[in-house]
């Protein structure tokens, strides 16, 4: 890697070499995988666009390697880590950046973003495995649209990508493509391979990219995450036995058309906004 490509970043040792001196093994309890390719972290960096004078917001940076590469491109950077073996090695990149980079110690899941970050930040993260879900549900859900996030630019399992990309009537396709889709485009912007990571996890990776879009009219999110979590609780069922418990639900099918001995997973996403808006 060459930061001094750029005015302002300083070059940097090898990333290998700061995780031996400061005795940064990956932790399996955070679910961390540390990503090492100078010119895969530079792609990934790439997938937002441009990112000169952008603000970006990154979640487990661990010693930083897609830090320094979100720096290369000319990012402002905010970092969380709750993992305090690491801040030492991101204190190093903070200095060599000329300070664009603002570390945060804590939990992801514990902080309010918006306050901590601003409007229009983009959002780069290798998530850590077991709290990425998560943070993307919060970020995709919320009443309140357009979000406080441009884009999202984030390594997943890649089981898990596929999921948030999924089609109607694959076996990837369920909740997690609803919420991701229906006032969104999510696409995959490229597989990373496992031997990619210190140390390789059982899995292959993939970086998903997704972008706001307008919100279809009238519906409610939480109306949405509701409706969703019924119908694809119990993926085998027919919806009439799925959404039984859902108040109003079986009326909703019947006032938007649509067949109650369907199974959930071959409603598409239009199918799934239409229900939610009869139950809003």
């Amino acid at each position: 890697m060459h930061p001094a490509h750029r005015p302002g970043v300083k070059p940097l040792p090898p990333l290998r070499d700061v995780i031996a001196r400061h005795g940064l093994s990956a932790s399996k309890a955070l679910g961390q995988n540390f990503l090492l390719d100078s010119q895969l972290l530079s792609r990934i960096a790439r997938v937002p666009g441009p990112l000169d004078g952008e603000r970006v917001y990154e979640v487990g940076p661990g010693p930083g390697g897609l830090t320094r590469a979100l720096l290369e491109a000319g990012a402002l950077v905010t970092a969380v880590e709750r993992d305090r073996r690491c801040l030492p090695a991101l204190a190093e990149i903070d200095e060599a950046s000329g300070g664009r980079l603002r570390v945060i110690e804590g939990d992801a899941l514990a902080i309010d973003e918006a306050a901590e970050v601003g409007e229009g930040v983009h959002i780069v993260a290798n998530l850590p495995y077991n709290v990425g879900t998560a943070l993307l549900v919060r970020w995709l859900g919320g009443e309140r649209w357009p979000p406080f996030w441009r884009s999202l630019t984030l390594m997943f399992q890649r089981e898990v990508a596929e999921r948030i990309v999924a089609k109607p009537d694959t076996s990837a396709y369920g909740r997690l493509a609803v919420l991701a889709q229906w006032r969104s485009e999510a696409r995959l912007a490229m597989k990373v391979h496992r031997s990619a990571f210190v140390p390789p996890p059982k899995v292959m990776s993939a970086v998903v990219h997704i972008l706001p879009q307008r919100a279809p009219e009238d519906v409610r999110a939480a109306t949405l995450e509701r409706l969703t979590a019924a119908a694809f609780g119990q993926r085998r069922k027919m919806l009439r036995q799925s959404l039984k418990a859902l108040p109003g639900a079986l009326e909703a099918l019947d006032i938007a058309g649509i067949d109650s001995a369907r199974r959930a997973e071959t409603l598409d996403v239009a199918e799934f906004t239409a229900l939610a808006r009869c139950l809003s």
